[in-house]
């Protein structure tokens, strides 16, 4: 019961110790903006309708104004004799019946709007609500790969640097043998192999995004495993596991959560990448990635929303959740906790 109630007074502490910090609190309540955004937006409550097409093509922001009308020639241009289509279309004369035929099964015209609040892409469909639902898609392959590769790095890590030996062994070869490709060609490599979807790239950069953390991990419990905690731990009866999970794991943890915001950004620009070169998520699918790369054939038209839109929603969740993670190391790390 002593060694739960420690453990317990652990967390409790590096919570309080969090709440003194103001930007990791402003941080928390931007993330927990943009997962309650993810949440709404994967029950279709928000951005529900990303792709209907709301707006006229490349709509512009709102407070740009819609765009000037086209200047489509002087309306009194003369104009020449009628021209008899029958003898190059035969079909020519039944054109004007099946219009009129045609505009009994059609509802009423739907109006595409001028303006968005964020402006529309090439087939008018809102820049906004593509971001949210973006955000959905990059946050979650983002997120849940970093969780993989932190599962994998930190259990991995832990029996290399607790038991050493040949576990150690065996466990630093397989380390070594992920290591000697460069990761970009892995990523590339299994994506191939695997193809598109949004799973597929979860477990790829899960698969490929642990080694870092593993060295990180075998070392602080290489550290740790010899030290007084520990030994009256032993002493007292505690198995290995309750050892490495229950009392050197929250002394390791700031480490472990820093590397962790480290895998989420370079996860989400992977997914970028990957997305860019038609590895990621789905054609029916809307990612960061896929805004990006389509912005940059609009950017040359001089629609420039959709590339801000994105950047911005990307540069804001980002930012925040570096933040966070550095103030939860700061709440988390022995040392201020003085207890070392």
């Amino acid at each position: 019961m002593s060694v739960a109630l420690q453990s317990d007074s652990v967390w409790r502490a590096a919570w309080l110790r969090f709440q003194t910090n103001g930007v990791g609190l402003v941080c928390l309540g931007l993330v927990a903006a943009f997962l309650l955004l993810i949440a709404l937006a994967a029950t279709g409550l928000v951005a529900g309708g990303w792709q209907r097409e709301v707006g006229v093509p490349n709509a512009p922001p709102v407070w740009l104004g819609p765009r000037p009308a086209e200047d489509t020639g002087p309306v009194d241009a003369p104009k020449g004799p009628p021209v008899d289509l029958s003898d190059i279309d035969p079909l020519a004369p039944r054109y004007a019946e099946w219009a009129e035929r045609a505009k009994a099964y059609q509802t009423t015209a739907e109006v595409r709007a001028e303006t968005l609040p964020l402006g529309g892409d090439r087939l008018g469909r809102d820049v906004l609500a593509k971001a949210v639902k973006g955000t959905e898609v990059s946050v979650f392959v983002g997120v849940l790969a970093a969780v993989v590769a932190t599962l994998l790095g930190t259990v991995l890590g832990a029996l290399s640097g607790y038991f050493g030996g040949r576990i150690g062994d065996a466990l630093e070869w397989l380390y070594n043998v992920f290591t000697a490709i460069p990761s970009i060609l892995l990523i590339f490599a299994f994506a191939a192999v695997f193809g598109r979807g949004i799973a597929t790239v979860v477990v790829i950069l899960g698969l490929v995004g642990w080694t870092d953390l593993y060295r990180q991990v075998r070392a602080e419990f290489m550290k740790h495993r010899s030290r007084e905690y520990v030994r009256a731990a032993e002493a007292i009866g505690a198995s290995h596991a309750a050892r490495m999970f229950r009392h050197i794991l929250p002394n390791v943890s700031h480490v472990i959560l820093v590397r962790m915001s480290l895998l989420v950004v370079g996860f989400i620009k992977s997914e970028v990448i990957l997305s860019y070169l038609g590895l990621g998520v789905p054609v029916d699918q809307v990612s960061w990635g896929t805004m990006l790369a389509e912005a940059q054939s609009e950017l040359i038209l001089g629609y420039w929303w959709q590339l801000v839109a994105a950047t911005a929603f990307m540069a804001v969740f980002v930012t925040a959740f570096s933040l966070l993670a550095d103030a939860w190391r700061d709440a988390l790390d022995p040392k201020l906790r003085g207890l070392e």
